[in-house]
């Protein structure tokens, strides 16, 4: 009898995922990444845009400022970085990566 073992990676779950634009990766191995968020304001219902800036893990190094790229949640790596690059959706323009 052979029993054949078969690896399965077990799901990460539900996890929170946001795409924005690199403003910043002066950082080792970090990046800021800054998110939109358009919603009707709660008085006047004008639509206006909020920003949020997050701190992302990039363990390559690979964004840069003016990408766009999406973050998925994770565990806390630091004081403030509690999310991780997930892909570089879109290059800046003008930038050799």
């Amino acid at each position: 009898m052979t029993e054949t073992t078969e690896k399965t990676v077990a799901p990460r779950g539900h996890r929170k995922e946001r795409t924005g634009k690199v403003v910043s990766n002066k950082m080792a191995k970090t990046i800021v990444v800054s998110v939109e968020r358009r919603f009707a304001h709660p008085r006047f219902r004008k639509v206006v845009s909020g920003y949020r800036k997050f701190y992302a893990h990039d363990e390559k190094n690979e964004a840069r400022v003016g990408d766009r790229v999406r973050i998925q949640e994770t565990r806390p790596m630091s004081k403030t970085k509690r999310w991780r690059l997930i892909q570089v959706v879109q290059a800046a323009k003008g930038s050799a990566n």
